[in-house]
Order: structure tokens, then C-alpha cells, then sequence
């Protein structure tokens, strides 16, 4: 799989950071979540999912969906 880079919020262009993957997937890079509560928050983890990936594959429908419950309108 080859990783196209869509942007980052960093100065540094490091994380986090969001990449297309190319079969309608976006890959989201950012720091591993070490809080112990904030680990605990988690939901519907499957096998293999981990909490200490750097990197994870998400659908990009995911993404334009949380942006639309969460961001203001701004017509």
C-alpha cells in the first residue's frame, strides 16, 4: 500500500498527520495514547487493535462524518 500525505497540524509536518491510502481509506498518524484513563475510554477494540499503534487505517466516510457532528457550520 502506497501512503499519499493529506496534511499535518504540525509545524514540522510530523504528527499528527493524515495520509490516503488509495482504496478509500485515510491513515491517521499521531502519538501513542499512554494515559491509562484515556486508554480505558476505548470502545469496540477488536483483535489486533492496539492502543499503541502509531499508525491506523480508517475509512474516510469515518472522517467526513465526525467532521460534520463536530465542526461548526460555517455558512
Amino acid at each position: 500500500m502506497r501512503l499519499r500525505f493529506l496534511g499535518s497540524t504540525s509545524e514540522a509536518g510530523a504528527c499528527p498527520s493524515l495520509y490516503e491510502t488509495g482504496r478509500g481509506t485515510i491513515a491517521v498518524q499521531g502519538r501513542e495514547v499512554v494515559d491509562h484513563e484515556g486508554r480505558a475510554g476505548l470502545r469496540h477494540v477488536l483483535d489486533g487493535e492496539t492502543a499503541v499503534e502509531t499508525a491506523v487505517e480508517v475509512p474516510g466516510e469515518l472522517l467526513v462524518e465526525i467532521a460534520r457532528r463536530v465542526l461548526p457550520d460555517h455558512d
